[in-house]
């Protein structure tokens, strides 16, 4: 069985790619071909590597004709991000597809309001990307339940492993957060640092996407959420994370409106979108219909991570 992942190279390809080899599919990776995969792997040596530009391709409206050029059975498409592209996409794949399953973000729901957020909860987003997430969401789920096209969402939260930096205890990628709980320094955390963050270990997540392909019969229509057990407050994080270095934690804390200062606009931006979200959202719905388990908690995956980056002197 072919399977064609587009996006192949990107944080969860990097083993999604070597479990679907491992599993006897034959698998066709797109992508810009602009990035190596994040760890190496010799599943790679039988994998046929396609060149497309995906934004480029849609301007010309002939994506979906390329994809369905390489005979795919299963298409999974972890780079969309508007509902005209998915739309193109699935067009072109009516009737000529087993299965095709759709990279989101659990930033689909907004604020965070009954948490854990399961997936009936109504969707409230803001922000370009949640808002366009959200909308190509709505649209698969509608196309599969209108004429049962294939579809399978999967919405993960933040993706962290060996290969780059995790979303750090103040909500951005600042890699000098952990520098400063390594040695022991002071960081300063928005507001009194309840808010939360979800993330999740690309290996878990693909661990997903194989069991939406093994239960496709539980995965067709629906959407999941693919995170850790448990999110994490900004304080349990900060503090578990200098407490692994070997040091107590130096917290302080300020309202939202000074402590933006502290930062750069940017980071401030970034640290914004993650506690306005606070993501904490619930697994039961994948745990019961996929089988999904994850393997890391948060606090494992981000010091999987920070390992990494310090092994590799980026921390």
């Amino acid at each position: 069985m072919r399977v064609v992942i587009i996006g192949g190279t990107g944080h969860t390809g990097t083993y999604l790619v070597p479990r679907l080899v491992e599993a006897g599919y034959e698998v066709i990776s797109v992508s810009r071909q602009k990035r190596r995969p994040y760890s190496a792997n010799n599943a790679w040596n039988i994998v046929k590597q396609v060149m497309i530009d995906r934004v480029e391709a849609d301007k010309k409206n002939n994506f979906g004709k390329q994809i369905l050029a390489l005979a795919p059975d299963i298409v999974i498409d972890m780079i969309c991000y508007t509902q005209d592209s998915a739309s193109s996409l699935v067009e072109a794949l009516r009737g000529q597809v087993q299965h095709y399953i759709s990279c989101g973000t659990i930033w689909v729901h907004g604020h965070s309001e009954q948490v854990p957020t399961n997936e009936t909860q109504a969707r409230k987003p803001f922000g370009d990307y949640g808002i366009n997430k959200a909308a190509v969401e709505s649209y698969l789920l509608s196309v599969s339940s209108q004429t049962g096209f294939p579809a399978t969402v999967l919405h993960p939260g933040h993706i962290v492993g060996p290969g780059w930096i995790p979303v750090n205890p103040i909500g951005n990628f600042n890699p000098g957060v952990f520098k400063r709980l390594a040695a022991g320094e002071e960081v300063l955390l928005p507001n009194s640092g309840m808010e939360t963050l979800h993330h999740v270990h690309a290996d878990d997540v693909a661990q997903a996407f194989m069991k939406a392909i093994d239960n496709r019969s539980m995965a067709l229509g629906e959407s999941f959420y693919i995170v850790s057990d448990q999110a994490l407050t900004l304080l349990s994080y900060a503090t578990a994370m200098a407490n692994w270095f070997g040091k107590e934690a130096k917290l302080g804390f300020l309202p939202w409106e000074k402590w933006k200062n502290t930062v750069n606009e940017d980071e401030a931006a970034v640290s914004w979108n993650h506690i306005a979200h606070s993501s904490n959202c619930s697994i039961e719905k994948a745990r019961k219909l996929l089988n999904y388990c994850p393997r890391y908690s948060s606090l494992q995956a981000v010091q999987e991570a920070v390992t990494y980056q310090m092994e590799n002197n980026y921390i």
